[in-house]
């Protein structure tokens, strides 16, 4: 999971380059991405995502959360294989408007979402999550992306009661110069078919390319005989 604020980096400059060179370098099957510009002035009309999966080799999938200067910003995935289905879902936020990106793969699911700043919204998204991933019960159901929330939070809290954790939540992603808190996180969904191991895990060491420093999980999924 990355929130890459348009790919541009603590010296404010945009660079597609750089931050592709970090997904380049942590190679995942798939990979979360939040605050993307899609056809907006701001972007010069650029679609940000399309030139992070032009970088990376990647299929884009890319969900509007908000109208924005012309186009859209909302949220991505990054996908090494073409996607089965995908499908975006509305959230609620009252500073601006939030959503989440549902891609189905043909072995598992990743749901990428960027939460509101305001609690009583989080809680609610939860539920609206929960309910848009009930209908993948035969893969893996992945939630990854900047949830905006601590984790003592109660929202978070919550969530761990139906979801497993599996990103380090002690291991701080914000600011990424000198990151002091933990928001971003990877969560898998319970299913009584297979079992899990983590196998390793990781928030990259990248200071620069984005505000927030990228996370990932490599997973072995091992299914009841």
């Amino acid at each position: 999971s990355y929130n890459v604020r348009n790919a541009r980096g603590m010296d404010n400059e945009t660079d597609f380059d750089r931050v592709a060179k970090v997904i380049n370098d942590i190679d995942a099957h798939a990979i979360a991405i939040q605050e993307l510009d899609s056809a907006t002035e701001r972007s010069n009309g650029l679609v940000v995502l399309d030139e992070l999966a032009k970088r990376t080799n990647m299929h884009a999938s890319f969900n509007g959360s908000i109208d924005y200067k012309g186009g859209k910003y909302g949220n991505g995935i990054l996908t090494k294989e073409k996607p089965v289905s995908k499908k975006g879902v509305a959230l609620p936020g009252r500073e601006e408007k939030r959503s989440v990106m549902i891609v189905e793969l043909e072995d598992l699911v990743l749901c990428c979402t960027h939460l509101s700043l305001t609690e009583e919204d989080r809680i609610a998204s939860i539920d609206i999550i929960k309910q848009h991933t009930e209908q993948y019960d035969s893969k893996p159901v992945f939630l990854a992306g900047d949830l905006n929330a601590r984790p003592d939070s109660q929202e978070i809290k919550d969530l761990s009661t139906s979801w497993i954790m599996l990103s380090d939540i002690e291991d701080p992603t914000f600011p990424s110069d000198k990151p002091n808190r933990v928001i971003d996180y990877i969560l898998l969904k319970p299913n009584s078919q297979f079992k899990h191991n983590i196998i390793d895990r990781k928030v990259v060491e990248e200071p620069m390319a984005s505000d927030h420093r990228p996370l990932w999980v490599e997973l072995e999924i091992e299914w009841n005989k």
